[in-house]
């Protein structure tokens, strides 16, 4: 498969040794727990430019990047958010729907507060459906072919990490009931599925100014970017920066991300800005009930790229 990135052997080795540290340091961390997409911006810088270069020649760069299991199909819990988003503003910029002070509202919490109940009228709006009582067959077809719409723009695109993506359910607290866990299949075979790939070519769209719009995608990062201020994250619990790839980065550092947790998965896709290095992309996707727990291995991930960063920067790579 052609990736948006180009790999490179020198990557290659900081990537599996990232790894390698990273499985020291968490023996409990089975190596298909984890995937990693690592994307860098090296000058020509491309992205954070408030949308400078036109799609077409943004697309005609190919940042070096690495990645580890980054085409597996994982739940992405919260992290689908990210493409309700970009999906939204899709179909504002199109007049496929109409702007409203709740439709913006919902789409900020979704993605700022990481809201469950803002993402459900996102999609309700993004496909015209509604959750509620089960279908009879006929109806019910209709609906599903309603709630698929998301995912046939996005294969409209003709992006190759998109091929096996599913982005057609909505996030839940408890859990999908009625029509919706109709939905998701009897064995739950229908769930959202992402890869660590496809999120940061996605993100990489946000960050380049060619996600929908130079306007839109600069509306989308901001409601990504986090502040990493001790106090204000002391304040926020629900914070998406304490356990994540925020977590333990320089306080000057600038952060635009968005996160996923559930009692299974604990992910996270960043675009890292650090005083001393060159900016980057980092998604991480991790898997099992002791990686939903454990707050500090996307930091130690985090962490190490970080470095990396810092090693490529002095040329001591």
């Amino acid at each position: 498969m052609t990736f948006f990135f180009r790999e490179d052997e020198q990557l290659q080795q900081l990537g599996d040794r990232i790894l390698q540290a990273t499985w020291e340091t968490f023996p409990q961390l089975a190596r298909n727990q984890i995937a990693m997409t690592w994307i860098l911006y090296e000058p020509p810088i491309v992205v954070n430019t408030g949308g400078a270069l036109s799609s077409t020649e943004f697309w005609k760069y190919k940042p070096r990047g690495f990645h580890y299991r980054g085409v597996e199909r994982i739940y992405p819990a919260s992290v689908v958010k990210l493409f309700y988003m970009v999906a939204a503003y899709e179909w504002l910029e199109g007049g496929m729907i109409q702007p409203s002070p709740e439709l913006e509202r919902a789409i900020r919490d979704s993605i700022v507060h990481s809201s469950n109940d803002a993402t459900s009228l996102v999609v309700d709006v993004l496909t015209g459906t509604t959750s509620g009582p089960e279908l009879p067959p006929g109806p019910f077809e209709t609906w599903k072919m309603q709630r698929n719409l998301v995912n046939r723009y996005l294969q409209s695109l003709g992006w190759p990490e998109f091929e096996t993506l599913n982005v057609n359910q909505k996030t839940w607290c408890d859990g999908a009931y009625g029509r919706e866990r109709a939905f998701l299949g009897t064995m739950m075979d229908n769930r959202n599925m992402l890869t660590t790939n496809a999120t940061a070519r996605l993100v990489h769209s946000i960050l380049g100014g060619v996600a929908v719009s130079s306007q839109a995608s600069q509306t989308m990062m901001a409601f990504m970017k986090r502040s990493l201020d001790p106090t204000e994250l002391a304040a926020d619990p629900e914070n998406q920066v304490t356990g994540f790839l925020g977590d333990g980065l320089p306080l000057e550092a600038g952060v635009w991300s968005k996160a996923g947790l559930m009692s299974r998965v604990r992910h996270d896709a960043a675009y890292i800005e650090l005083p001393d290095a060159r900016p980057y992309l980092l998604v991480v996707f991790t898997e099992g009930p002791e990686q939903s727990r454990n707050e500090k291995l996307l930091p130690f991930v985090s962490q190490q790229v970080a470095q990396a960063m810092r090693e490529l920067g002095t040329g001591n790579w």
